[in-house]
C-alpha cells in the first residue's frame, strides 16, 4: 500500500525532483526534491484512494480517538474528509491564537480529556507539530497520535522536541517508499537516485558538494 501511495504522489507531482536546477526551499536552502502534499486535494481519484487508505490505517492499527483535528492550514482539508468518512467530530488548530474575539487557537466544540488525533499533510522532523500538540493539550485534550500522508522518516524522532512529547507519528508513505518506486520504475538514473539518498542522509554535506 505504501508504495502505491508513493506512486500516486509521484504521478501527480506532489513529490518533484530536480537534480540539475535545484529547488529553493522556504528556508532559502537548496534541495533536489520538493514535497507538496497539498496538491492532493485537486486530484479526485488519488485523493479518494489516499483518504480511504488513511481510514483503513486507523482500523488496522487500532487507533482510538474521539475527535479529528486538522492543523492550520494543510491539515484542515484532510481532517475534514476523514472526519466525514468516519463520522467523528472535527476541530482545527491555529498556529497561534487569532488575536481577536475569543482569541481562540482551536476552532470547534470539544470537552476536556477527549482524545484527539492530529491530522497533517506531511512531517519532516516533526518540529512544526509541537505548536499544535501543545495547544491541544493546554486546552485539555488528550493527544498521543499524529497522522500524516507523507513522513520524511530520516531524522532521529526520539531525540526531537516532538519525540519528547510522547506522541507517535503515523504515515502512509516515507522516503523509503518513494525511492523504492523510483528504482523499480527506472524513473531516474542510478546516479540521480544515489544523489537523492546522499541528500536525505546528510543535507548539509550534500549542499557543500552540490550547491
Amino acid at each position: 500500500m505504501s508504495e502505491i501511495v508513493a506512486e500516486k504522489l509521484i504521478d501527480i507531482e506532489s513529490v518533484q525532483f530536480s537534480f540539475n536546477k535545484h529547488f529553493t526551499l522556504t528556508s532559502g536552502l537548496k534541495s533536489p526534491v520538493y514535497v507538496d502534499c497539498r496538491k492532493i486535494i485537486s486530484f479526485i481519484d488519488e485523493r479518494d484512494f489516499i483518504m480511504n487508505e488513511a481510514v483503513e490505517y486507523f482500523k488496522k492499527n487500532n487507533l482510538n480517538f474521539d475527535l479529528v483535528a486538522g492543523g492550520e492550514t494543510a491539515g484542515i482539508p484532510y481532517a475534514a474528509i476523514i472526519s466525514e468518512k468516519i463520522k467523528k467530530p472535527m476541530l482545527y488548530v491555529r498556529k497561534k491564537s487569532k488575536g481577536f474575539g475569543k482569541n481562540q487557537q482551536i476552532e470547534g466544540s470539544f470537552k476536556e480529556e477527549q482524545r484527539a488525533i492530529l491530522i497533517e499533510d506531511l512531517a519532516t522532523d516533526g518540529g512544526s507539530k509541537v505548536i499544535f500538540v501543545e495547544a491541544m493539550r493546554e486546552a485539555g485534550l488528550a493527544v498521543k497520535d499524529i497522522f500524516v500522508i507523507f513522513y520524511y522518516d530520516i531524522f532521529n524522532f526520539e531525540s526531537s522536541v516532538l519525540g519528547k512529547l510522547n506522541v507517535k507519528i503515523h504515515s502512509l508513505c516515507t522516503w523509503k517508499d518513494i525511492i523504492s518506486v523510483m528504482e523499480k520504475r527506472n524513473l531516474f538514473s542510478q546516479n540521480d537516485i544515489d544523489n537523492l539518498k546522499e541528500f536525505l542522509s546528510n543535507p548539509d554535506e550534500w549542499r557543500e558538494k552540490n550547491v
